[in-house]
């Protein structure tokens, strides 16, 4: 198992933590969108963050996070399921900016303003969303504001990706605590302080640490059980029948301007960057079901 998130239960003070390590994953993405290193970053930061979203889920529930900024990076679009598979796209993949104060500038390439989107599929009759204005901008800030805000749940969210030389991701992963009514505030503080004190999730995760270990260290002095293991890994659900059926809903009138002008469809999966590709005759062959 590459890629994994660990849940930690601490019954008694009712607070609960996910660790995750994101690596395998974030540089699958980086490659497969062929990102900048800036664009690496704040794209591995979102889908580590959906991977701790995840964990927050039932079987069969899917969460979907988006970010729109005025930055150039101008959209980051992340999903995530119960089941660990983690896929997403960043609008402008080759924007690079330069670094500040040593680090990668994510608050500038995504801007200042501009807004987060939170979409669940709860399996109920509507799907459950929710939308905020970006209060950091560099992801962590933005998801914990949402949480705190649309969720009135007080949580601590820390997600990070650091590269190497190359561009390459060097370690990825993420750490989320939430309460479980009911619980004590001062606790949930104390975690908070403890995260704030102990070294950034990637240092640990480039050092060896382990998600469990990681997890054991941000609990340390309060009871606590590790209760579950969820594999992670990037993988979409596109398929040429899915885009082939998009095809088909543009309409009889739109395949044909298209097989006329083209002579053939070229799709690419925005969140994974598989090609389908349609012939002439595929296309026409579309046209004449619908005829």
């Amino acid at each position: 198992m590459k890629d994994y998130m660990y849940l930690a239960l601490a019954t008694d003070d009712g607070v609960r933590g996910y660790a995750a390590a994101t690596t395998h994953l974030v540089e699958e993405a980086r490659q497969r969108h062929g990102a900048s290193p800036t664009a690496a970053v704040a794209l591995g930061r979102a889908l580590t963050a959906a991977a701790l979203m995840s964990g927050l889920l039932k079987v069969g529930q899917r969460v979907a996070i988006k970010w729109e900024g005025t930055g150039p990076l101008r959209k980051i679009v992340v999903e995530a399921d119960a089941k660990g598979r983690v896929r997403g796209y960043v609008a402008e993949p080759e924007v690079e900016l330069p670094l500040v104060d040593g680090d990668f500038d994510v608050p500038g390439a995504i801007g200042r303003a501009g807004l987060l989107t939170v979409v669940r599929d709860l399996l109920l009759v509507e799907l459950a969303e929710g939308t905020v204005h970006l209060a950091t901008s560099d992801i962590s800030g933005d998801l914990t504001y949402f949480l705190e805000q649309s969720d009135q749940v007080p949580s601590a969210l820390e997600v990070g990706v650091s590269l190497n030389p190359d561009g390459s991701v060097a370690a990825a992963g993420g750490i989320l605590i939430q309460p479980l009514p009911p619980y004590d505030p001062a606790v949930v503080a104390q975690l908070k302080e403890r995260l704030q004190e102990m070294p950034p999730v990637t240092a640990m995760l480039a050092e060896g640490q382990k998600p469990e270990a990681i997890l054991d260290e941000v609990f340390a002095g309060i009871n606590h059980k590790l209760l579950s293991k969820y594999p992670l890994r990037f993988e979409c659900d596109c398929s040429r029948e899915r885009t082939e059926s998009a095809l088909v809903s543009l309409g009889r009138e739109e395949l044909q301007a298209l097989l006329d002008s083209e002579g053939e469809a070229v799709v690419t999966c925005q969140f994974c960057r598989t090609e389908y590709v349609f012939s002439g005759e595929d296309l026409a062959a579309l046209i004449a079901t619908l005829e």
